[in-house]
């Protein structure tokens, strides 16, 4: 069962992920700056790096996606069963005062009876 903190950890991995990834994307278009190369040369790899970012950003956003579509659906099966249980505890706890009230009220009225007789 999944719980608020399986949640958190999902929402954390996918923060950290993205951190990654950025800090990644960072340190390579710094690296190829800086790197002695002709200009299209430098060009051309910060464009195929950003391709690769922007391709990896896609994968991970959908398996976010996937993920938190995954998580919704189970928590709310978990909430569709407890709520069930509680109704049908409901139900009995409510079918325990009606017979108990039933039978008070069977008792008053052989009371009531008994005075009516009496008077």
């Amino acid at each position: 069962m999944l719980n608020q903190k399986n949640i958190d950890m999902s929402n954390n991995s996918g923060t950290t992920f993205l951190g990654i990834l950025a800090g990644t994307a960072i340190g390579a278009t710094l690296g190829i700056l800086f790197a002695p190369d002709k200009g299209s040369s430098t060009r051309k790899k910060i464009s195929d790096e950003a391709i690769l970012a922007k391709h990896n950003l896609s994968e991970k956003a959908y398996e976010l996606k996937n993920n938190l579509s995954h998580t919704a659906a189970v928590q709310k099966e978990n909430l569709d069963t407890r709520i069930e249980s509680l109704v049908s505890d409901a139900s009995y706890k409510a079918e325990d005062v009606i017979t108990t009230l039933e039978s008070k009220l069977r008792d008053l009225k052989a009371k009531n009876k008994k005075l009516q007789k009496t008077v």
